[in-house]
């Protein structure tokens, strides 16, 4: 059963939706058994009233807390940043949106235990009769082509590297955010793609996910990201997930 567990929420101007968010999640944690458990929402240089907010929230819950970047850095800072700060046994990303449902953090846990794996993510693809509100249909198709151009250029075998809802062990992301150079929604694949790199097994879970109006994802966000897979092979190459076991040669991901 989990039992220690960091919940990193990236946030960029959320002042609007971070109370029902938060309050949910509060609400799961109480009944969720855990013997340590922090919520640490990451404020991306927010314009907004997103880290006053969290703020006065932690007055009367001390589970929560805010680490501000300073200035806008990118989702992939964010977590990057909020990983730095964990204190759990596992850390979880979750988006502000919880557009995968809290409750669904059991099934990565499960899964991740039963395949002796130290990362499950959640994916929208390998059942997508789990999907509540499915995205626009153009953004859903850009989304398929960008996995299939992921897969193609990484090697990597997942059907789903963006959805925002990832567990870690604490001690797996020691290693891999540390290496992590891409600050904008190309982390995923370039975390994912350092585990691999690492030898640091990983385990792709259907989860229920619900769209939600309001993406921070810009179109041109969107497009840039499609360079990524490129970039992450490039820098596996120069040697940048380089760690301390000396994996600066190991063999580029290859589909299973």
């Amino acid at each position: 059963m989990l039992r220690s567990l960091s919940i990193i929420v990236p946030a960029f101007n959320e002042e609007t939706r971070l109370p029902e968010s938060l309050e949910k999640l509060l609400t799961w944690i109480n009944g969720a058994g855990l013997e340590f458990v922090e919520i640490l929402v990451v404020d991306d240089g927010s314009t907004d009233g997103t880290a006053a907010l969290v703020e006065r929230m932690s007055a009367s819950q001390p589970a929560i807390r805010v680490v501000r970047n300073g200035e806008n850095r990118g989702k992939g800072y964010s977590v990057k940043h909020g990983m730095s700060r964990v204190s759990g046994e596992w850390a979880l990303v979750t988006d502000a949106d919880l557009s995968a449902p809290i409750e669904e953090v059991g099934k990565l846990y499960e899964a991740a235990i039963q395949t002796k794996s130290q990362i499950a993510i959640g994916s929208r693809a390998l059942n997508r009769k789990l999907i509540g509100q499915r995205q626009p249909l153009g953004r859903e198709y850009a989304g398929r082509v960008f996995n299939s151009v992921m897969r193609l250029v990484t090697g990597l075998p997942f059907r789903d590297t963006q959805c925002g809802f990832k567990l870690f062990l604490s001690g797996a992301a020691a290693r891999i955010f540390p290496l992590q150079q891409l600050d904008g929604f190309g982390f995923d694949v370039e975390d994912l793609y350092i585990a691999r790199v690492l030898g640091i097994p990983v385990v792709e879970v259907p989860v229920r996910w619900n769209n939600v109006e309001g993406t921070r994802v810009s179109l041109w966000s969107g497009v840039r990201s499609f360079g990524d897979p490129i970039k992450i092979r490039m820098l596996h190459v120069s040697g940048k997930y380089r760690d301390s076991k000396n994996t600066a040669h190991a063999p580029s991901p290859r589909v299973n």
